[in-house]
């Protein structure tokens, strides 16, 4: 009998995964050894989104500051500590003008801050104000009191929309109407000056004439009368010595009095547009701050 041979395995179906062979240790790479350009284009795309998404700290913070000095005002008018409300006007209205000088000087100017700084204007200048006179004496007057409040207050409103949207202004040397923070200067330094020199608030005359000058400012704000802006300054250039002695005699005038010389100096500059209006009437001229239509 033959020997039994013995059977070969059979291949199987599916085959049988090889072990690979062990890798061999690779370090890892440093960041510096990436890709060039990579990092630099993460930052640029990094300030793109600031650029876009964020906001510049310095002429916004002037800003915010601004907006502070008007609710505090109101506060304050509400504490019946008027001369305080005043003076917080004021304060108001200098922070007002170097947020937009900062944000010139330091090329920070943006959209934001344009609409930032309309909406702090419309409640330092415009319903603080309005809200001063009106707890100091024009509620006496009843109804006229705070109709007179609206009308300044809507004209400050109207004044800020139409210098926002007003794009076809002829000579940027002239504002088109009295600026609110003039106009709240005007009102807030009547209060100063009757409360500093203790007016009796029981004359007859003396709400009858703040409803006047309410009524005035607020009008004059919609006017198209030219008012001077200052626009034309340039503090970075060379000026005569002889500008240095006004800028010094301005300062110890209004140091002398500074209720008195301040509302003195915005009643002159509140009369300004209207007889600047007429001077050039009268001898054939355009008005400077009138729209294109």
């Amino acid at each position: 009998m033959a020997a039994l041979k013995p059977r070969r395995p059979r291949p199987s179906a599916t085959p049988q995964p090889q072990p690979r062979p062990p890798r061999p240790f690779r370090r890892n790479k440093p960041v510096t050894d990436a890709v060039p350009g990579v990092i630099d284009s993460r930052r640029a795309a990094r300030q793109q989104f600031l650029r876009k998404r964020g906001i510049y700290l310095l002429p916004n913070a002037f800003t915010t500051a601004a907006l502070f000095c008007g609710f505090f005002a109101v506060v304050q008018a509400m504490n019946v500590r008027f001369e305080v409300a005043a003076i917080a006007i004021f304060v108001a209205m200098v922070l007002d003008g170097m947020d937009g000088r900062v944000a010139r000087i330091t090329h920070t100017q943006s959209a934001f801050g344009e609409q930032f700084d309309s909406l702090s204007d419309m409640v330092s200048f415009g319903v603080a104000p309005a809200l001063v006179m009106y707890e100091w004496v024009l509620k006496d007057l009843g109804r006229w009191g705070w109709l007179a409040a609206f009308v300044y207050c809507s004209g400050a409103a109207l004044r800020l929309a139409r210098f926002n949207t007003n794009i076809g202004v002829v000579d940027k040397r002239f504002f088109q109407g009295m600026p609110s923070p003039a106009a709240a200067a005007l009102i807030a330094g009547f209060v100063w000056l009757a409360t500093d020199n203790r007016v009796p608030l029981k004359l007859v005359w003396l709400p009858w004439v703040a409803f006047a000058l309410t009524i005035y400012a607020g009008v004059t704000m919609v006017s198209n009368a030219p008012f001077y802006s200052g626009k034309a300054l340039d503090v970075r250039h060379r000026v005569p010595f002889a500008a240095t002695l006004l800028v010094v005699v301005l300062f110890v005038l209004v140091s002398s009095d500074p209720p008195l010389m301040l509302f003195g100096l915005f009643v002159l500059y509140g009369l300004s547009g209207y007889v600047f209006w007429a001077y050039r009437a009268l001898r054939g001229r355009a008005n400077p701050a009138r729209s294109v239509p």
